[in-house]
């Protein structure tokens, strides 16, 4: 459960980028100068470079999902999967933190829970793994 919650702020996260991405991107690169009247403002410019972040951040959610979702087949891939996950989602501890720094702060102590519970004995125990 705690992927799948880490997978869907991680979709929410995606979605806002994706359908906000020229005023994020002019929140970064500012307006421009109002002087060049044809030209594209440097947010408008850079939009693609967030779609890119929102996509990418949809993508790693996905595989959060997927993996939360084959958890029952105790298949031992899938807790490598898990552990994987766990490292992949720890970075976006400081997207969220310039979001929201309460969201930042909320989102580290799942993003660590996720890399530290799949290698816990019981853990290890469930999928199959047999002590040496």
């Amino acid at each position: 459960m705690l992927i799948m919650v880490l997978g869907g702020m991680q979709a929410v996260l995606g979605l806002a980028l994706l359908t906000n991405s020229v005023a994020i991107a002019t929140a970064i690169w500012g307006e421009g100068d109002a002087s060049t009247p044809c030209c594209t403002t440097p947010g408008e410019a850079h939009s693609g470079i967030i779609v890119f972040a929102g996509l990418l951040a949809l993508a790693i959610a996905a595989w959060g999902v997927l993996t939360a979702l084959k958890f029952p087949t105790r298949h031992p891939n899938v807790r490598v999967s898990a552990f994987a996950y766990g490292w992949t989602a720890l970075p976006f501890t400081l997207a969220f933190y310039e979001v929201v720094p309460v969201l930042g702060v909320i989102w580290l102590v799942p993003a660590i829970l996720a890399i530290v519970r799949p290698n816990q004995p019981e853990s290890r125990a469930w999928f199959g793994h047999q002590p040496v």
